[in-house]
Order: C-alpha cells, then structure tokens, then sequence
C-alpha cells in the first residue's frame, strides 16, 4: 500500500526521518515486493544513515555529497570491507531516488559516490600434490564406468584447463553440430569458449589413458545423445552434477577443501606458469581474451616463491607484511618445482 501524498509532505515538512524512512520501506516491500530479507538490510543501512544524520546534527533532506563522502571514508578507515560499503551506498542511493521522484529532494547526495576499490581476491588453486593426489585417485567402490568417467573428467580439467562449459560440451566425435571433441590422434581438446570463440589446447598422455578408458565403458550407457560425458540413462551432463562429483571425488581422496571444477583450471595454469614464466603461453591455454585477466596468476606465482622462501630462507621472518613490490624477488627468473609429468 503506498502512503498517501499528504502524509509524506507532512513528514517532510515535520522532519520526521523516521517517518520517511518507514514510508520508503513500505515502498520496497509492497509495491517493489522485495524480498524480506533484502528490506531487512535495508531497514539496517537506512539506520545506520539516520544515525550519521543525527550525529552531524542534519535531517536526512538536508544531507549533501560532502556528508555522504565522509561517512564512507570514516566506516572504510573503521575496517569495514570495500563489499559492504559498496552494499550501503547502494542501500542509501535507493532512498534518495526514492525522495527525488516524490519532489522532496533537488539531488541525489550518493550520486557519484562509489565505494573503496575492492582488492580482487587471488583464485583458489591447488598445491601440486594435491593436483597430483586427486588425479590419481581410484575409487574402487564406485561403478567401474562411473569411476572411469569422473577419473577422465577430473585429468581433463587439470591436465587442460577446461571451464566447466567446456567440457560439458564435448561430444564423442568431431561433427558440424558439436562444440567440442578430442582428437586423441592429434592429442588435442577442440572447445568452445567464452564469446563462441574456439581454441585447440593440448591432451597429455594421462589424460589421453583416461579418456581411453571411459570411452571402453561409455558404450555400456550409450544413447543417442552424442555428449562425450553422460550419465547412466545416456543423457549429457550438467555442470551441477560435474561440480557434485568432483566434490565427492576431492573428499573421497583425502583433499581438505572440497574442490569445484574451476579450482583445477587455477591449478592447471598456476603450475603451468610455475614451470614455465610463460604468460601469453597460459593466456593462449586458457583462452583468455585479454592479458591482464591471466596476470592474476603471477600473484598466485609470487605467493608460491614466498611460501618457499619463508621455509628455507633464515632471515624469512623479516619478510613478513611485504608486497612483492618491496622484494627483490623475481618470480620469472626463479625456478619452481615443477608439476609431476601427466
């Protein structure tokens, strides 16, 4: 039920915040029909901006961009993470369209306010062994044909670097309606990536000797659907269910971090670009469209020379808190233990 137009001018003209408020709440949950939870952290940012108002001595009305931009930079220097900044604002920004389109405001005060630039987290990937240790692993309890399938799916994200789309679009035989299949003769994985765009990535021996063996048990599920990977009525499978098996897979191997079909695309190119320094190899790999978008694993790179570094170095201790930039450490120029043949 919206509130009356008369009841609004008289809020405002009362300077009743707290009544505009409730009013702007009411808008978002009965005619917007968001959900209780999202009113709920509504009702918290606009509390905490009345609170902020009544500290600075102001009506909510009369709050300018100068305000809007303090409050931001006290609750950024109090600890408050750059996501949950980012939250508020958009909290507040809401209100104060709302007030616009009702005449009560002339401007927007969270107009052109952004929060803090959010560091991008580092991808999660495996260590080597761990790598090695879930590629290997034989489930003996399983179906012989499910545990051929999920050993080939498992050496064909680490070994390749697949996204999850990928492989779900393998078929078993190159045709003019497939989007992906594996050439063991040329060992070579044909996908179709990210905006359509195909790439050839190279099929290591272990993965080759997987794929082998699930095609030798396929036939015994073997519809008509042409999917290289499909479940015991024949049908391709979903990414959903690849992300289900491979969580089991990871614990059943003894992993302490259950793993997702996108951590062994971090690990394959994060010990490819180990072994190597070659970025625009690892780019051209992972069919990455820009540069930048594979720089992220050079962190990944330095992180690993760090963690060797602290282990062995004496005077380590001294290390801790520095940047990368702070060191004289090249990643590119090192040598890291490179990945077990696969």
């Amino acid at each position: 039920m919206r509130p009356p137009e008369h009841t609004l001018a008289a809020a405002a003209g009362a300077g009743d915040d707290g009544a505009l408020v409730q009013a702007y709440l009411t808008h978002v949950r009965v005619e917007k029909r968001l959900a209780d939870r999202t009113v709920t952290l509504y009702t918290l940012d606009l509390e905490r901006l009345s609170a902020r108002a009544r500290e600075a001595g102001i009506a909510l009305k009369a709050v300018q961009n100068a305000h809007i931009r303090r409050w931001i930079a006290q609750m950024h220097g109090a600890g408050r993470s750059a996501r949950g900044i980012a939250l508020i604002l958009s909290g507040w920004r809401g209100f104060y369209v709302w007030l616009g389109r009702q005449g009560l405001i002339d401007h927007n005060p969270v107009q052109d306010v952004r929060a803090p630039k959010a560091g991008k987290p580092l991808p999660k990937a495996l260590g080597v062994d761990d790598a090695v240790q879930l590629a290997s692993h034989h489930e003996a309890s399983d179906d012989p044909a499910l545990e051929a399938r999920d050993a080939c799916i498992t050496e064909l994200l680490y070994g390749c670097g697949l996204r999850i789309g990928e492989l779900v679009g393998l078929d078993v035989a190159a045709s003019g309606s497939a989007r992906g299949w594996i050439d063991a003769q040329d060992a070579e994985a044909h996908v179709l990536g990210k905006g359509s765009k195909r790439r050839s990535v190279p099929v290591g021996r272990q993965a080759l000797a997987a794929l082998a063996a699930w095609l030798a048990q396929r036939t015994a599920w073997a519809g008509e659907d042409p999917a290289l990977f499909i479940g015991s009525r024949g049908q391709r499978l979903t990414p959903q269910h690849i992300r289900v098996r491979l969580k089991r897979r990871s614990l059943r191997a003894g992993l302490s971090t259950p793993v997702h079909p996108h951590m062994l695309r971090h690990s394959f190119a994060s010990h490819v670009l180990q072994s190597s320094g070659d970025l625009r190899a690892v780019q051209e790999l992972l069919g990455h469209a820009s540069i930048s978008t594979t720089q992220v694993y050079t962190r990944l790179d330095f992180q690993h020379l760090a963690q060797v570094y602290d282990a062995a170095h004496p005077r380590a201790g001294s290390r801790v808190g520095q940047s990368p930039e702070s060191l004289d450490v090249r990643p590119v120029e090192a040598t890291p233990r490179p990945p077990r043949a696969r």
